[in-house]
């Protein structure tokens, strides 16, 4: 059966930290962007610093949306972030809320990243024992030589990591309220300011080989190895992110069998468990057109 994704309002696909065209020989967003094009959806993907601050990648992103507002003609725009990427789509959507339609996140540190908390220790000399400090730099860098990611957009990595701490997203919140859980692992409002907030996310399974062959993956490895560094979600994260961190509006599903990157792909050859991550976009666009988005 033919799927309809054509929205009243085109959607942009707003990447996270360290924005990259593609995973290893994965673009990024491929699957999702051919996906929602070949079922009627306008589709566009802005670039935005790969690291950075979330105000220095919202203000971009709300220059990108300007952009397509004038191509298309359009007068509003539906904006799903993935991981920073929904706190840039947040930031757009408090300044500018007359030009969004709707803000999803997608695996989105909506209260901080304890994974960013840890990093920030390691990086503070005498904060972490030394052996555990160069473990955990050290497999950082691995994990980000495997990401690919050339744009030419200024770059502030001690900006990025500070914007993505729970200290850091506190101070963003304050500012930046909207759609907010009221109480931890609850929901937030959906309507605020004309703006519809939506957030899925999922959780990394405890028997790896829940994983099928996505527990070949090189990235998942990694994702699986930080997820070690969580406290307060030791179980419920993604590897990057906790499960009830990013709750925003409606919570959809916070706990499909998915890692951080997983959420964004599907990549031939490696299918993930009785869940088709692109299906969860189609599924999303659908709940956007029946809402008149």
């Amino acid at each position: 059966m033919q799927r309809n994704a054509n929205t009243q309002y085109p959607i942009l696909l707003v990447h996270g930290l360290f924005g990259f065209d593609r995973i290893g020989r994965f673009e990024l967003f491929h699957d999702v962007k051919q996906a929602l094009r070949n079922a009627g959806a306008r589709v566009f993907v802005p670039h935005l610093s790969a690291t950075h601050s979330n105000e220095v990648r919202g203000e971009q992103l709300l220059t990108q949306i300007q952009r397509v507002l004038k191509g298309t003609g359009a007068s509003k725009v539906n904006l799903i972030g993935h991981s920073q990427g929904a706190l840039a789509a947040r930031y757009a959507a408090a300044v500018a809320p007359q030009s969004v339609a709707s803000v999803t996140s997608v695996s989105g540190p909506n209260h901080g990243s304890e994974l960013a908390d840890f990093l920030c220790k390691a990086l503070i000399p005498g904060s972490l024992p030394e052996q555990i400090a160069e473990m955990v730099a050290s497999l950082f860098a691995d994990f980000l030589s495997l990401l690919s990611g050339n744009h030419r957009l200024p770059q502030d990595a001690v900006a990025a990591l500070n914007a993505l701490t729970t200290e850091g997203v506190r101070a963003f919140n304050e500012k930046y309220p909207q759609g907010l859980p009221k109480t931890w692992g609850g929901k937030g409002r959906e309507l605020v300011n004309g703006v519809r907030y939506y957030s899925w996310s999922g959780v990394l399974q405890r028997n790896i080989l829940d994983e099928g062959l996505n527990a070949l993956n090189p990235l998942h490895a990694f994702l699986r190895a930080f997820s070690h560094y969580f406290i307060n979600e030791p179980e419920q994260n993604d590897g990057m992110v906790g499960r009830y961190s990013s709750h925003l509006g409606t919570v959809i599903k916070s706990d499909y069998p998915l890692d951080h990157l997983r959420v964004i792909s599907q990549p031939s050859g490696l299918p993930t468990k009785n869940i088709d991550p692109v299906n969860l976009y189609m599924q999303h666009a659908e709940r956007l057109k029946n809402a008149g988005l």
